[in-house]
């Protein structure tokens, strides 16, 4: 596992700890709509009041541009933090560290939008310096964030004593069953529309896994590869070559690739079209491929059986239009079933990954299910992440 500092691994009694947090959460009216993200990383906050530190909060909101708005002001989700911790929240438009002092010992600060300033997408040092001055010691518990190596991610940690929060532990640990120290064999599911989209992160999984099990929309660039008509399916007829690629590579470091063996294929993408499902050779030009088949999901059902590690990211089909949820729901429940057994080690993540969890009744069931978007793919695309390689060796 990655050489991190943990909260445990501090003492923080008495020290200001200077906490990156992620409340980009959604808001309406003005309040917000969606706590999960705040109900998420209250733990490390109570966690750090616990062990007699100061915790000051760091966020991002919205997309300010580097320049003030009220619009994006963190100052609306005060009420929202109030309640997960179910004690007051001091917010800090413009902070010091004499004010910081001068708050009561057990004070949660909340400073206002780091990206009010184009400094902090910049990593300019000068504010790295300045977020640094206002605390003892570091704490990251923004995964979702740590792709950027911005001052409040990246820049800080360099210049305090710096540790993950209970969150960014949870989530390394989990990745690193899932792809840092996988017991094998691994398998990995991805869906999704587009293979441009996803190129870094085939090409990155067919040499650590044993299997690969490629669904959805860019299932048919790989199909259309192998000499398939798939009608008027979406596809990227101009990457065949780089699917080609990507199978051969596959086949040089013994990762079975697995793609659809049947599918079913209806003239309108709608809810309810009217629908066939049929053999890899039978797809009409005027049909589109939107879902795998029954003997495909048999095939990855059959996989996930022999498997010890599961990664998933994506669905393998339409899943938001019904019927054609059913072989990303049938699929996501066979490896919830063996997840809740014990037998498998089960990693998912990415807001479509999610969303298709959640409509199959699993997501509870996985291991752990990333809800960090970016930084999920990056990972998964083999890419060290700024963030996290700046708690390393600290």
């Amino acid at each position: 596992m990655a050489d991190f500092k943990t909260l445990d691994d501090l003492d923080l009694d008495g020290k200001v700890v200077v906490t990156r947090i992620d409340i980009n959460v959604p808001v309406e009216d003005g309040r917000v709509t969606d706590t999960t993200r705040i109900d998420k990383v209250a733990p490390t906050i109570l966690k750090i009041l616990e062990k007699g530190g100061k915790p000051v909060l760091l966020a991002h909101f919205g997309r300010p541009k580097g320049q003030p708005n009220p619009d994006t002001s963190l100052r609306i989700t005060v009420p929202a933090l109030e309640a997960a911790l179910a004690k007051t929240v001091t917010f800090a438009e413009r902070p010091d560290r004499s004010s910081i002092d001068a708050a009561p010992a057990d004070a949660v600060i909340l400073v206002e939008n780091t990206r009010f300033t184009a400094m902090e997408e910049a990593n300019d040092p000068q504010m790295a310096g300045f977020l640094a001055s206002l605390g003892d010691v570091y704490c990251n518990d923004a995964f979702s964030a740590a792709h950027r190596a911005h001052a409040s991610t990246e820049g800080i940690a360099r210049l305090l004593p710096a540790c993950a929060g209970l969150l960014m532990e949870a989530e390394l640990k989990a990745l690193d069953k899932a792809l840092g120290n996988p017991v094998a064999p691994v398998l990995a599911v991805v869906g999704g529309a587009k293979v441009s989209s996803k190129i870094d992160l085939l090409k990155n999984l067919v040499s650590k896994v044993d299997a690969l099990a490629i669904g959805g929309g860019m299932a048919n660039t790989f199909l259309a590869a192998r000499g398939y008509s798939v009608g008027k399916s979406l596809c990227e007829h101009d990457l065949t070559d780089t699917a080609k690629e990507i199978e051969a590579n596959a086949k040089a470091a013994g990762c079975d690739i697995l793609l659809p063996m049947d599918v079913v294929v209806a003239k309108d993408f709608a809810a309810n079209a009217e629908h066939r499902t049929c053999g890899l050779d039978e797809v009409a030009d005027n049909e589109m491929i939107l879902d795998a088949g029954p003997q495909t999901v048999a095939i990855l059902a059959s996989a996930l059986d022999v498997a010890n590690t599961l990664v998933w990211n994506g669905p393998l089909g339409a899943f938001e239009l019904t019927p054609f949820d059913k072989a990303t729901v049938q699929a996501a429940q066979a490896a919830g079933t063996r997840c809740k057994a014990g037998g498998l080690t089960a990693v998912a993540g990415g807001g479509d990954t999610v969303a298709a969890l959640n409509h199959a009744g699993v997501a509870q069931d996985f291991t752990h299910i990333s809800t960090a978007g970016g930084a999920f793919l990056e990972w998964m695309e083999g890419k060290p992440l700024p963030g996290v390689e700046a708690l390393k060796g600290k």
